[in-house]
């Protein structure tokens, strides 16, 4: 079996309805050996970027846009595996931080849960999380070759 987590970004274009992406999570999603997730750390990205949404509001119009688009995490969420920051997960980022593994904190914090649950990051942001040793990643936003 292989664990796909998607980070921050695939999940923003999954809600977006990417076309790639759309197209390659249901086929994922249509094989018994795939598994779909995301993290906790991404959830809390999501949930922060709805909340200042509604905050930055400056017209009826936006409001009522931003309180629409709040839901639309807890609908995505309801339906895939959100992973856990676990013991494991903060043992790695600990160990990345301590051996000069530069990235945001966040993206570290992915980057260990998704070791630590053995699975693939899909992300768009390669550059960075190709740092950290060990991890696969993939970027699904792109045509496969």
């Amino acid at each position: 079996m292989t664990l796909y987590v998607m980070d921050t970004d695939h999940l923003s274009l999954f809600q977006r309805n990417h076309p790639i992406v759309v197209s390659r999570v249901f086929t994922a999603r249509k094989r018994p050996s795939d598994e779909l997730a995301t993290t906790v750390v991404s959830m809390e990205e999501q949930l922060k970027g709805r909340l200042a949404q509604v905050s930055k509001a400056s017209s009826s119009g936006s409001l009522v846009l931003s309180y629409t688009r709040r839901k639309t995490p807890f609908e995505i969420f309801s339906n895939i595996n959100v992973l856990d920051y676990s013991a494991d997960a903060d043992a790695r980022f600990r160990t990345f931080r301590k051996s000069g593994v530069r990235i945001g904190t966040q993206d570290l914090r992915i980057a260990s849960i998704v070791l630590a649950h053995g699975g693939v990051l899909l992300t768009r942001n390669l550059r960075d999380f190709e740092k950290v040793t060990e991890l696969m990643v993939q970027d699904w936003s792109i045509e496969a070759s």
